[in-house]
């Protein structure tokens, strides 16, 4: 299978996880958040596998620490829901450090910085 299609299937697991978090944050039924709840898990489970299939496909492992701190934030975006559920923050500020969370990631995946 060619890079292109892994880095698509990776992309559009990112846009069901963002998605579902607004459905989550901003669903007024419980029958839609709860499958919200699992677009969100099986599309943070594609962005995983796809995203860990291309670092170690190019061989990037080896290039720093980036990598990691972007699993750290993906998994900041998988607890979120149960942010949502509690009522922790109120969903539009949920959702803005979602979005803020995300738009690191996707800047650490391009640049590469460290």
């Amino acid at each position: 299978m060619s890079y292109f299609l892994f880095q698509t299937l990776h992309v559009a697991g990112v846009l069901g996880v963002f998605a579902a978090l607004g459905a989550i944050c901003l669903g007024d039924s419980e029958k839609h958040r709860k499958m919200a709840t699992i677009l969100h898990g099986a599309s943070l489970l594609v962005v995983l596998l796809f995203g860990l299939h291309l670092l170690f496909s190019l061989k990037l492992t080896g290039s720093g620490g980036w990598w990691h701190v972007k699993i750290l934030l993906w998994l900041v975006l998988g607890v979120a829901p149960a942010l949502s559920r509690r009522k922790v923050l109120p969903p539009g500020i949920l959702l803005g450090i979602c979005l803020a969370l995300g738009t690191v990631a996707a800047f650490l995946g391009l640049a590469k910085p460290f």
